[in-house]
Formats: structure tokens, sequence, C-alpha cells
């Protein structure tokens, strides 16, 4: 079934289903399977440097002919560098989050960029459509990994942006499956991001230990934690409980820093040491029963879905 809405038009696809641009998940080969079976894929530059980053789009542009995008975190210390990558390479569509998008977008649309910014509640919103992004990824509370610190359920945050913004919305935060998409596309959203199903994808280049953690967790095996120093959704393991004593004792910030240090996810999704490592994950894993394919994974979002509720 091919649909046709903003988004497909935007990008360019068959589906409005995004992959989300996950840290030590989204390497090239997971974006080509998104991108090949009619979504957008999309590079998570977040984990790599800037050589890294070159290395995947070099490859993806050599082995997939379809629209794919990147992911930056502005956050980053080595932005500009990611950025002078991105353009180098001539990529098309970008996603950013973690920063003011407006600093970048007009350099952007003049190399003919298209940009996404990663939005959590309305004010977000209004000034990533100010600076002429062409689109918004509304992240709900649902959603793995860092999370906005207004806790707005998903469902709440599409109704209140799609009353206010004009640019598209891509609705992002527990989407695992088709019904979970056509709710999104009900409340005004015309496309989703999805993460954690295709982290645990064959292709995903995440430790199979993380994919079989996803796979095995029930639907209340998640949790919220380090409030304080930056909202994060993770399954709940030893390192998470120990996170959630400290945070519950009233530990200095400086303490919690010093406990998440550095390399937490990375010891957790690319290593997979499920005691100590952060296994960043939405709350829709208890729909997830197994390591599929990414074509498997897109035969189950997209057949049989009605025809109103994905136009």
């Amino acid at each position: 079934m091919r649909i046709k809405n903003k988004i497909t038009d935007l990008f360019k696809i068959e589906h409005p289903i995004i992959q989300g641009g996950m840290v030590w998940v989204s390497g090239w080969k997971l974006a080509k399977a998104v991108s090949e079976n009619g979504g957008l894929g999309l590079i998570g530059a977040g984990s790599m440097k800037p050589e890294l980053l070159a290395e995947h789009i070099q490859k993806i542009k050599q082995n997939c002919q379809k629209p794919f995008g990147v992911n930056l975190p502005l956050f980053r210390g080595d932005i500009e560098e990611l950025i002078s990558v991105v353009i180098t390479e001539s990529v098309k569509i970008v996603f950013t989050s973690a920063g003011n998008p407006g600093k970048y977008t007009e350099m952007f649309k003049q190399k003919g960029i298209k940009v996404v910014h990663v939005v959590a509640n309305l004010k977000q919103a209004l000034k990533a459509e100010s600076v002429y992004c062409d689109a918004i990824v509304a992240e709900g509370v649902e959603a793995g990994g860092h999370n906005g610190a207004d806790e707005i359920p998903l469902s709440d945050l599409i109704i209140q942006l799609a009353n206010e913004v004009k640019i598209p919305i891509i609705a992002a935060g527990g989407i695992v499956d088709k019904h979970g998409i056509e709710k999104a596309i009900s409340l005004g959203a015309s496309g989703v991001q999805i993460g954690t199903l295709f982290a645990a994808s064959v292709e995903s280049s995440a430790h199979i230990n993380y994919k079989e953690a996803i796979v095995k967790a029930g639907e209340n095996d998640t949790a919220l934690f380090f409030k304080s120093i930056g909202l994060i959704r993770a399954i709940v393991n030893p390192f998470v409980e120990k996170a959630i004593l400290s945070e519950k004792k009233n530990v200095p910030q400086e303490e919690l820093v010093e406990l998440l240090g550095s390399k937490r996810e990375m010891l957790g999704i690319f290593n997979g040491n499920l005691e100590e490592g952060i296994l960043e994950a939405g709350t829709g894993v208890g729909k997830i029963t197994s390591v599929k394919s990414v074509a498997d994974i897109f035969r189950d979002l997209v057949n049989d879905s009605s025809k109103n509720s994905l136009t």
C-alpha cells in the first residue's frame, strides 16, 4: 500500500515512517534498510566522530538510492565539524535536537537541506517553525533515551501542536505498531518516528544483549530517571535502580553527574553490559516480542492499515 501525505511528499518516501537517529544503533546499514523499505532512515551522528560520520554517509550513498538523513544533536562540542561533514557529503535531510536550530537553519537552507527539529513542548515547536524548519518531531514522555523535562504524553503534545503550528508534525514516543501510527495520525500528526522497535532489529548496530533486553522487557519495565540533570528513559536494571535511589536521597547534582559518567549508553547499547549500562527504550517495549529484520517490521507496520488513517 502506497501512502501519500505531507511527510511522504517532503521526503519523497513511500510511508510516513522515520527511523530514529539513535546513538550506537543507527548506522548506515539500519538507515539503508529503513529507506529501502519505504521509510526514511537516519544515521545517528550522536555517537560518531566526524570522520566516522563521513564514512557512514559515504557507505549509504554507495549502497542505497533512496532518500536518507542524518540526526545531529546540537549540544555536541564538535557540532560544527559534524555539520561540515553533512554539507561536504551533500546530505539533503537533517534532523536536529538538543539545541537551537535557528543557529544553523539558514545555512542548511542555502545548501538545499531540509531541516526537522525535535521538540518536547509548544514553545520549542513555535521556535522551530519561526526559524523555518520544514517539520518538527513531537517527542512525548513515552520516548526512550533523553526526554523533555515537561514530561508531556505524546497524545497531549500532538493535540497541542496541531492546533498551533502549520508545519508537519512527526510523532515520536512509544510507537511500535500500526495502531500507534494510526492513533498519532488521527490526532494530527503527518508521520511517526520510531526508535526502540528499530533498535531491536537485525540491522541495528546495537549489541545482541541489548536487543534481547528489549524483547524480554515488559510494558512496565522502563523508568524515567536523572530528572535533575537531564531526563532519561531506559529499561530498569541495577544501574537505573541505583540512579533512582540516589535521586530519592537528594544526592547533589555533581554526584549524579559523576554516577552517570560519559560512557553509560555505549556500555549498555553497544557493549551489551546489562548491569551497568544504560539500555535506552520507550514505553512500547512490552509489544516487541522478537528481533526482526527491517523488512519484516515494515510488513507489520503497513499491512492492513486502514487507508484513511495514514493519508
